[in-house]
């Protein structure tokens, strides 16, 4: 499966417990979304209370992400935080149709014992399987960077990100539910071996305009 766009960068910014009290509204950024916690139903997995919070920032280079990385540090305190390169696929319907939206946001840990081996079998065999889950409206998949990090901030390493948006949470349940999702479960049960596990969060997402 092709890629609809393979320029550029994400930053993840993960508040565990606590929403940071800055105002967001001047992110410089070239698209930034906030996730907030939702409920929805996942017949395979329950990985327990997502985070506080979620920002999602988009960069077409990594320089102008460790710039406003360093501006953010002191503003907005202390985080999670991974820089990632932005795979995006096409789906067949990409026009979101409410605000706020629902994202299911999934972190593989890792490490796999072939990481390359297990990125070549993932991105081609998993996207074109998610592309077919009813109703989805965004899909992107994100692989790790070397980045400088802002202090005070925990740099975290996961061996890969990806993310799926619906309508709503509902919309999310029903393909979560359906047999699209089956064949992804039979597709996970052969991806090459990897340690860490994996999160699965559901979220409400907004597009913050910077």
């Amino acid at each position: 499966m092709d890629y609809l766009s393979s320029v550029g960068f994400c930053l993840f910014l993960v508040f565990r417990n606590v929403v940071p009290e800055a105002p967001l509204a001047g992110i410089r950024a070239s698209r930034t979304l906030v996730h907030k916690p939702e409920r929805a139903h996942d017949p395979y997995l329950n990985d327990g209370p997502p985070p506080a919070m979620v920002l999602q920032l988009y960069f077409d280079l990594l320089g102008g992400l460790e710039s406003e990385s360093r501006r953010l540090g002191a503003l907005i305190g202390p985080c999670e935080a991974q820089a990632m390169a932005l795979r995006r696929f096409a789906v067949p319907d990409p026009a979101i149709r409410a605000d706020p939206y629902c994202t299911y946001l999934v972190a593989y840990n890792g490490p796999a014992e072939d990481e390359h081996a297990w990125h070549r079998h993932y991105l081609a065999h998993h996207p074109p399987l998610m592309a077919r889950l009813p109703g989805i409206r965004e899909l992107e998949v994100y692989t790790r960077v070397d980045w400088v990090c802002a202090p005070g901030w925990q740099r975290v390493n996961c061996m890969q990100r990806n993310k799926v948006a619906f309508d709503s949470a509902e919309a999310l349940t029903a393909a979560l539910n359906s047999p699209v999702r089956a064949e992804m479960r039979a597709d996970y049960q052969r991806l090459p071996r990897f340690a860490g596990g994996v999160n699965h969060y559901p979220m409400s997402t907004r597009v913050l305009i910077s």
